[in-house]
Parts: C-alpha cells; structure tokens; sequence
C-alpha cells in the first residue's frame, strides 16, 4: 500500500547513452528528493531573514497559534524531504509509518493556515488599519494546498499521480516564504511565480525524462495558477463584493 510522500523511483527502458541518457536517468532517480530540498531551502532562506526580529524576539508580543504555525508548517516541508529520502534508501516500512503522520499534519495545515491568517488580521487590527482584502492570498494557498494534497492522498495507490501532486501541495506553501525574499529577486506582488516556477520544474523534468507532460501538472499548474490570478485580483483590486463578503463573514 502506498503512502502520501510516496517517491518510488519510476524505471523506465531505453534512457540511451552519453550525457543525455544520463541526465534523464539521474532525474528519474533524484528528482523529487531534489524538489525537497529546494522547497526546504526556499522555506529556510525566506523566513531566515531576519527571523529573530519578527518571530523570537518580538518587539510586540505575538499571538501563540503564530508560533504553532511556524512549527507545524516547518514540520511539514521537513518531513516531505524525509519521506522522499526512504524511499530512496528503500526503507518502506518506515516510510509508510510516517505516511500515517504525514496524512493527519497534512489534513491539518489549511486549517491551521487560515485560523492562522484570522488571528493575525484581528492581531493587525487591534493597532491600525488593516487590508482585508489580502486575505484572498491566504485563504487561495492554503485552498491549492488542501485539493492537491487531498487529491494525492486519493491516488495514494497510483505513485504517478502521488507524487506530483504532493510536490504541488507542498510547493504551494512556498508563497509566503517568496513573499520575504529580496525585491531585487522577486519584486512586490509576484510571489506566485516563485510557486509556479517550482511546478513548472517538475513539467521539464517529465519532458527530459518522459518525453511528455504529466496530467497531474497538465491540470494541476493551470488551475493553480487561475487561482493566483484571482487571489491577486481579489487582494489588490479589492473589489467592493469581496469586501463585503469579508465584512459579513468577520462581523
């Protein structure tokens, strides 16, 4: 029975010879416990900046569910790079006991996220005015997130499937680590293209690998990305619709 992270390496016929056959055979090995990595260190350089200031040493105290947040999301990207690493060391029955983890922290991340987002907003508005609008960003990852991870936890027995999907899922939670990158490497408002250029990595590796696109990223990045652009319509536009909606709902 296979697991959510599951990673197995698929073994393909005919990979040819030189430094071509050998790219696509190390991406078919490594690839998804690369993408791990790069997650993990896209997550790592995002919030390490300046990490101390804003989460342990605050010069206003912060809400408890923040630091709950911060662990239990850390706590997810790390065990994505570790689940893919047994598999490639083919230690299954580990593996597959820390799917059952994996499957209860991954059901509970979009609702952490968005009670997360509701409480800093209240947070924010008990000492100024705050912009409602941009909770369309939140609500829209942690949305991406809960389908494609829901969805892979569905194809749990269908790795092909699995495995790009769960890269989805978690590429997903990269935005607000893009969001705290340098603006001369991703400028105000484009953080989604961070997201986006990390799925579209996993299309290049089947059109190396492969010879084609999976469906799983065929579907998947395009109704990731028309989320985005409604996210950003929502948050920068902030049409009167949506805040009113906002109001009704947030009393």
């Amino acid at each position: 029975m296979n697991t959510p992270f599951h990673d197995a390496p698929t073994r393909h016929e005919g990979f040819g010879g030189g430094a071509a056959g050998m790219l696509r055979k190390a991406l078919d090995r490594w690839f998804y416990f690369g993408m791990a990595w790069l997650v993990l260190l896209v997550v790592a350089y995002g919030f390490g900046r300046g990490l101390g200031g804003r989460l342990l040493h605050p010069a206003v105290p912060l809400p408890w569910i923040l630091h709950v947040h911060a662990l239990v999301f850390s706590g997810w990207v790390l065990l994505f790079l570790v689940q893919s690493g047994l598999v490639r060391r083919h230690q299954v029955r580990l593996h597959r006991r820390l799917g059952m983890l994996g499957a209860g922290l991954g059901a509970a991340l979009p609702l952490l996220g968005v009670a997360t987002a509701l409480v800093m907003r209240q947070w924010h508005a008990s000492r100024g005015p705050v912009n409602d609008a941009f909770l369309a960003v939140s609500f829209n990852d942690m949305l991406t997130f809960a389908v494609t991870f829901g969805l892979a936890l569905h194809w749990r027995r269908q790795p092909e499937f699995h495995r790009r999907l769960m890269l989805i899922a978690s590429c997903a939670l990269t935005v607000a680590a893009f969001a705290r990158f340098p603006r001369t490497l991703v400028p105000a408002n484009a953080w989604y293209a961070g997201v986006d250029l990390l799925i579209a990595l996993g299309l290049l590796r089947d059109l190396v690998v492969e010879g084609r696109v999976h469906r799983a990223y065929r579907i998947g990045l395009p109704g990731v990305m028309a989320g985005q652009a409604l996210a950003l319509y929502l948050a920068l536009a902030a049409p009167e619709g949506w805040l009113a909606l906002l109001r009704a709902c947030l009393g």
